[in-house]
């Protein structure tokens, strides 16, 4: 069986499984609010805490002396180092252990390394038991399952499935209560506590400067786990060594902050040397191992270096919007979600990390992580991988070659829009190509934006000089969106040119054809570029054209041309935001009560939609913004494709924003995206305009 049907199918099993989607929304959904009210509550600036914790691991990372200046420091304060090359040398080195102190059974705290390693099913097979004491990693072990998420093992589990698996492992019936349940695990777990001879944890962060291990946990149990048997291990990544104590201090801050909305988790403990136990010194150990396995050949690639940056705060996994209907046991191997699958690939192999194709390019696990690493575009890389090793898929191919179908669309129609909605033209495309007939497709028009400009006056330039980079939508879709958006410009005073330029090229990248994207983005700076040198600012009224051109093109084809136009390139609506009085705005789609506002993905980390939403106020609309702090589901084309990977999980995803689009009692909706326009109007029966569609201007 393919590694694709398999993901199909496993993606069709999370969709069946009743009540995983509710479980893992609601844990995603208070986690990222936790989040959001931390940093509203302690006044925290979100891009300097991104840019210096960045700097600070960028820095780390690029270190090479740095481990071995950490396990000297370890050394001198009486530990002992072992620098493990594989996980096979790391689980040998405790199982020796484990056998020179006569230890049938350790315990360990949570320990996302030990995950990757499969520390505890290899040891056993070595006649040596781990009790894990996280009450989460406690419940997917007796439930002989791997952790669903980075923090939040268990998420997938309700109160009854917890209570059920600790009655059968105790053999006792406990209530679905959440006190009772924690006092039956803990008098299960304190023995085991008083009499384990070796007790394992991971670490946070590793301080070269002393030779410090920092451990964070919210339960208390590291502490036990590191200082009741005579032996503590700690098995770390060499990625988590840092040079100070002030530089760790980032790391404990960024972690708590984005994993749990807390400013420090509840004990942040730092082990140096082990003390003595009671008065006894006698026997007391401190070992660390510093893994590699596979860390050494990410820090030297250009892609995946980025991914040794990581503090796993499983942030990218809460607003992941696959990843919060169908979970981490099928959107992730070892490690879950986006971050999980250059981890993946590199880590345990690219047969591995075919859940990539569960990444619908939204963006939002940059947006929010904490260390600003660039997940989308490594993602991309390891599609392209696949792509290269087992080949496209016929509808992805379709669908990357979106420039070519709409050009042909757009020469042929009325014809193509004709055949396009028969249903046996639908039903031929779902089985032979793959689109999904239930999905709504875009009309094209026979005469493209430039066609349509001829005539238009294209402004003076008494304000300054701008290109308008159309992408496909308002170039073969809706070109009369096109010319307002030209007309209102030189309205404004500017010149404004339409240079012959190709798309943006983000589909490329959502299905993993990266070389293909790096040449548009290549041929777009060559035009755009000249432009800048004259003076023009760059504009483009899809937020993932702007997108492409502030961000992507930057990692597509680094180099001057890219970092000039990206200073150069505005969302259509930010650029426009303090000219608004020059326009004479007015609505000119009347409507009682308020407008309901959905920001797309692309804009979340370009304006936030704020922009547009004033240039609304300003024509006399009330605008309400209708969030569920996710994607819509769209994911550009991904929502267009068949079946469970695609249409099927676009709506499982979309559910949630429906409902809230038809509570909020707004007759009409508004986005600035073309592709969240189709996916909320299929989804809620409401008519979707982009803000341009809805304004009426003249010169004021």
């Amino acid at each position: 069986m393919s590694t694709n049907k398999q993901l199909r199918e496993k993606i069709r099993e999370a969709l069946a499984t009743e009540g995983l989607a509710e479980k893992m929304w609601t844990s995603t959904t208070r986690a990222r609010k936790n989040r959001s009210d931390a940093i509203q509550r302690f006044h925290i600036d979100v891009h300097q805490m991104k840019q210096s914790l960045r700097s600070t691991k960028v820095a780390a990372i690029g270190d090479p002396t740095l481990a071995e200046r950490f396990a000297e420091q370890v050394r001198a304060n009486g530990g002992k180092v072992f620098f493990a090359r594989t996980g096979a040398d790391a689980i040998n080195y405790v199982a020796d252990l484990a056998r020179e102190r006569g230890a049938a059974v350790l315990i360990k705290s949570k320990s996302l390394t030990s995950e990757e390693i499969e520390f505890d099913s290899e040891l056993q097979k070595r006649g040596v038991s781990c009790v894990e004491t996280d009450l989460g990693e406690l419940i997917v072990q007796m439930a002989h399952e791997r952790p669903v998420h980075l923090v939040m093992p268990a998420a997938h589990k309700s109160l009854k499935d917890v209570a059920e698996l600790v009655s059968e492992r105790l053999g006792k019936e406990v209530p679905a209560d959440h006190a009772a349940i924690l006092n039956e695990v803990r008098a299960y777990l304190r023995p085991i506590f008083l009499s384990a001879k070796i007790g394992v944890t991971g670490a946070n962060a590793g301080i070269a400067e002393t030779g410090t291990v920092i451990v964070q946990t919210n339960e208390g149990n590291a502490r036990l786990v590191s200082g009741a048997p005579d032996v503590h291990v700690v098995l770390m990544g060499v990625e988590k060594i840092v040079p100070s104590w002030a530089d760790a201090a980032k790391v404990v801050s960024g972690s708590a902050i984005s994993a749990t909305g807390q400013y420090v988790t509840v004990y942040v403990s730092g082990f140096s040397a082990r003390s003595p136990l009671g008065g006894e010194a006698e026997g007391r150990e401190f070992h660390v191992i510093i893994l590699d396995n596979g860390r050494s050949k990410m820090r030297e690639d250009e892609w995946f270096s980025d991914a040794l940056n990581c503090i796993r705060c499983g942030a990218c996994m809460n607003i992941c919007p696959t990843y919060s209907v169908v979970g981490g046991h099928t959107f992730g191997y070892i490690y879950p979600g986006p971050i999980g699958i250059p981890w993946t690939s590199n880590v345990h192999g690219l047969d591995r990390a075919s859940y990539a194709d569960l990444c619908i390019s939204c963006g939002l696990c940059k947006e929010i992580c904490p260390v600003d690493i660039d997940m989308p575009m490594m993602i991309a890389k390891v599609k392209q991988e696949r792509v290269d090793l087992g080949g496209q898929t016929l509808v992805n191919r379709f669908f990357a070659g979106s420039e070519t179908l709409a050009r042909v669309a757009s020469a042929t129609a009325p014809l193509s829009n004709w055949l396009i909605g028969l249903g046996p033209s639908r039903y031929l495309m779902e089985k032979l190509v793959g689109v999904d007939r239930r999905r709504t497709l875009p009309s094209f028009s026979r005469r493209r934006l430039r066609r349509r400009l001829r005539g238009v006056g294209m402004g003076d330039g008494r304000a300054g000089k701008v290109v308008y980079f159309p992408d496909i939508y308002a170039d073969y879709n809706d070109p009369d969106m096109g010319v307002k958006a030209v007309r209102m410009l030189a309205t404004l005073g500017y010149k404004v040119e339409v240079p012959n330029l190709k798309w943006s090229g983000m589909p490329y990248i959502s299905y993993g054809e990266v070389r293909k994207a790096a040449r548009v983005a290549r041929d777009n700076l060559r035009v755009l570029s000249k432009y800048v040198e004259e003076g023009y600012e760059v504009v483009a009224t899809e937020p993932t054209a702007a997108h492409m051109l502030r961000d992507e093109y930057l990692k597509l084809a680094p180099g001057e041309e890219a970092k000039r136009v990206a200073e150069h390139s505005h969302p259509f609506f930010e650029f426009i935001e303090h000219k608004l009085s020059g326009l004479a705005l007015r609505a000119a789609e009347p409507t009682e009560g308020e407008v309901g506002f959905h920001i797309p993905c692309h804009d979340r980390a370009l304006t936030s939609g704020g922009p547009a939403m004033k240039f609304l106020e300003e024509a006399g609309y009330r605008v309400k913004i209708v969030e569920t702090g996710t994607c819509c589901g769209m994911g550009g084309t991904f929502g267009m494709k068949a079946g469970a990977l695609g249409y099927d999980l676009s709506v499982a995803v979309g559910k949630r924003l429906f409902e809230l689009f038809k509570e909020s009692g707004c007759k009409l909706a508004c986005t600035e995206s073309s592709v969240c326009a189709a996916q909320i109007e299929d989804g809620t029966g409401l008519e979707v305009l982009h803000p341009l569609r809805m304004v009426d201007f003249g010169e004021s």
